[in-house]
């Protein structure tokens, strides 16, 4: 028995790697979370470097947002019961920015085995054509991990700038539009990506990696991860702590830690670290 998708949902995401829209949270909840992040923004500046990954070790309220029931339905219709929360991070284009997402897949450097990975991209405002909202290419999950190239353009929004080595047929790509409060899912392996935004509306998505509790890091040293719902009977991960309050001494060094782990299995054998 399925929580919130139906099996039309669950059909498509098997054979096309994803689907969209899924109402999680009302219009005035995700604005309020937009504020938050604003407000945080203007004493702080910013999001940047590595405080934009695993930010929900950092902030109360996207220690909360990871956990949200609604999400974790949807989560749990596809990847079951038992679920980590591998990591999260911003995507913010701001009004006419020319950062742009490369077509890739998520697979390429986050080393979890098997490819039971979903994305759950969260829209705290309107994602539209119009400001460059996330394109994906149906039924490319299906394919097994594509070699990638490296670029670091810095316009691009990726750690690494990389980009599929093969073309992508834009024909047949689909624009995944959605409001505020909306959510879409996709699988690791689908090929995506997003364009500038030219308009003068911002953008802001947060995207929430969910693995069931049998994916392995195969990657690097031992990795990390929150469990958000159900039992842990594999201890393929440390378990994350949850902050205490919003940018406490012990959250930041805390995400400290972590992420210089994380940004280790990212970035390996580049010789950088995480971009400004």
């Amino acid at each position: 028995m399925t929580k919130v998708l139906n099996g039309a949902a669950i059909r498509q995401y098997a054979e096309q790697g994803y689907y969209a829209p899924v109402r999680v949270m009302a219009t005035a909840e995700a604005l309020d979370l937009r504020e938050k992040l604003e407000t945080f923004e203007a004493g702080a500046g910013p999001l940047a470097g590595r405080i934009r990954q695993k930010s929900h070790l950092l902030f109360t309220w996207l220690a909360d947002l990871v956990r949200h029931p609604a999400i974790l339905d949807a989560v749990e219709d596809v990847l079951g019961p038992d679920l980590l929360c591998w990591g999260s991070s911003f995507f913010i284009k701001n009004p006419h920015d020319p950062g742009f997402v490369s077509w890739h897949q998520d697979s390429t450097y986050w080393g979890l085995d098997p490819a039971d990975v979903m994305t759950a991209w969260i829209a705290l405002s309107d994602s539209t054509s119009e400001n460059g909202a996330m394109r994906v290419i149906p039924g490319t999950h299906a394919m097994d991990q594509i070699p990638h190239r490296d670029t670091f353009r810095k316009e691009n929004l990726l750690s690494r700038g990389q980009e599929v080595m093969v073309d992508v047929d834009e024909r047949q790509a689909v624009t995944l539009e959605l409001m505020a409060g909306e959510m879409s899912l996709h699988h690791v392996r689908l090929i995506h990506g997003s364009d500038p935004n030219p308009s003068a509306k911002r953008r802001i998505g947060y995207a929430i990696r969910y693995i069931p509790t049998t994916v392995r890091q195969v990657a690097g040293a031992r990795d990390t991860a929150t469990l958000v719902r159900g039992t842990d009977r594999y201890g393929h991960f440390a378990l994350e702590e949850r902050p205490d309050f919003d940018m406490s001494p012990a959250a930041v060094a805390h995400h400290a830690a972590i992420t210089g782990n994380h940004t280790a299995i990212l970035m390996r054998e580049t010789g950088r670290e995480m971009r400004a």
